[in-house]
């Protein structure tokens, strides 16, 4: 069983209607490349309406099937991920984004937050910096360039 059916079974069994515009769109965002934006996801389905879209793919951010990358620029783009509560580090370079798990926000945060009487019900970090393949090529290419004479 593909892991599109696996979704579409999960969806069905929590009561969700699959339509044929929704099933167009878990299609088109289970084809779609690594980080899609939704605006894309749309433009590939004509036929389907800009609101079933977007709704669709919340309702996928919702059911922790899609997870939302926002990348330094604003952008927000969305990823298949199934693996539950994470973060992300995007490059600034290659825009790969790679997913960080194990997080411990809550405890780091847990003595500042007491300290104002603030309750946290959630929260969304992204890193942004440079991958390893980008360093190493930004490393090289310095390494390659001319000395400059003043």
């Amino acid at each position: 069983m593909s892991e599109l059916t696996q979704v579409i079974n999960e969806l069905e069994s929590r009561g969700h209607r699959l339509t044929a515009s929704r099933l167009a769109v878990l299609s088109e965002v289970y084809a779609a490349p690594d980080q899609f934006a939704a605006e894309n996801i749309h433009r590939n389905l004509p036929r389907v309406g800009r609101a079933t879209v977007f709704r669709t793919i919340k309702l996928l951010v919702d059911e922790s099937i899609l997870c939302r990358v926002l990348l330094d620029d604003g952008r927000l783009l969305y990823r298949w991920s199934r693996q539950g509560h994470h973060h992300h580090l995007v490059c600034k370079s290659c825009g790969a984004v790679r997913d960080l798990s194990g997080c411990g926000v809550e405890a780091l945060l847990a003595d500042a937050l007491e300290a104002v009487g603030f309750s946290m019900d959630g929260h969304w970090l992204e890193v942004y910096g440079h991958c390893e393949v980008c360093r190493s090529q930004s490393r090289v290419a310095t390494a390659e360039a001319p000395a400059r004479t003043a």
